[in-house]
């Protein structure tokens, strides 16, 4: 299942990778052309699009590799490791973009506005193909939906490239020029923000968003035969793998029937949270009676043992 979607998910990203490398030699040509710093803030941003397309295609060829003694849950990290890179150089073309659009705020310089405006048409009629081609995945996996995020993200700056270059053909106001290009910045630090935060939340194992622990600990209760759960951890592998690890108290008189009721709490994890890789501990002596979330503390020389 989940190598179909890696493959539909691989198809549709290279499809957006042809159309966003037409899309960035159309603008870095007109940009230069027309003397456009909004046009070339925006070919900057396809640079990034494409660089987080390729870097997106790359995680998924990643994460496709089987577990080894080294990496005991595949590359799947991979994907996250990725969507953290394309944050990070959305910040970065952001800021470069600010530096620039002061400047020619406080020396505006003449555009030709119509070559503009019709590059940037193109420009954004190449973006809405590859938004198109990105959406059906953007929502379920992180390193397509960051990507995605670079194409709408492009696509809001083409479409401001847009009506500034209609509005300077009429009127040579060219100081639009600059505040169109502070304007795709300030698009750009808002999907970087979302991306860092989402990525970061992942890396540092937090609890996926949507998830409770207390809801997750309730599920598990509610499975016939179970007393009590302790140590719940859960915590996002990638977009498609949400992971946990518990140790479950069953009660005395189904102690022999330990596998079925495992079973069944896999099952209910997966129906209620889509957990679908689970380490469940049955009869933890030692921990009966503690907490549902275990505090970690940093040693030298200490054993932890599971019983």
């Amino acid at each position: 299942m989940h190598a179909q979607i890696d493959t539909h998910i691989s198809s549709r990203l290279k499809t957006a990778i042809a159309l966003t490398a037409v899309t960035l030699v159309a603008e870095v040509a007109g940009g230069i052309w027309t003397n456009s710093l909004s046009l070339l803030s925006d070919a900057a941003h396809v640079f990034l699009d494409l660089f987080a397309l390729l870097l997106s295609l790359w995680a998924i060829s990643l994460a496709s590799k089987p577990a080894s003694e080294t990496h005991s849950f595949g590359l799947h990290r991979a994907e996250v490791f990725a969507s953290f890179i394309n944050g990070v150089t959305i910040l970065l073309m952001s800021l470069g973009i600010f530096c620039e659009a002061f400047e020619r705020l406080l020396a505006p310089q003449q555009v030709d506005s119509l070559p503009m405006l019709i590059i940037a048409v193109i420009g954004l009629f190449m973006n809405l193909l590859s938004a198109k081609a990105l959406h059906a995945h953007a929502h379920d996996d992180l390193n397509v939906h960051s990507a995605f995020l670079h194409v709408i993200g492009d696509a809001a700056a083409s479409a401001g490239v847009i009506v500034g270059g209609a509005i300077m053909y009429f009127t040579d106001w060219y100081l639009l020029d600059a505040l169109i290009s502070a304007g795709i910045g300030a698009v750009i630090l808002n999907g970087a923000w979302r991306v860092l935060r989402e990525s970061v939340h992942i890396l540092l194992e937090g609890v996926p968003r949507g998830l409770s622990v207390s809801d997750v600990a309730n599920t598990i209760r509610r499975v016939d035969g179970v007393d009590n759960v302790h140590h719940l951890n859960i915590w996002t592998v990638c977009s498609h793998i949400l992971a946990l690890s518990v140790h479950v108290d069953i009660h005395q008189d189904r102690r022999s029937q330990a596998a079925e009721v495992v079973h069944a709490i896999e099952h209910a994890l997966l129906e209620h949270h889509n957990i679908s890789h689970t380490t469940i501990q049955v009869n933890c002596i030692g921990c009966s009676n503690g907490p549902i979330i275990k505090e970690l503390k940093h040693g030298h020389g200490q054993a932890h043992h599971q019983h």
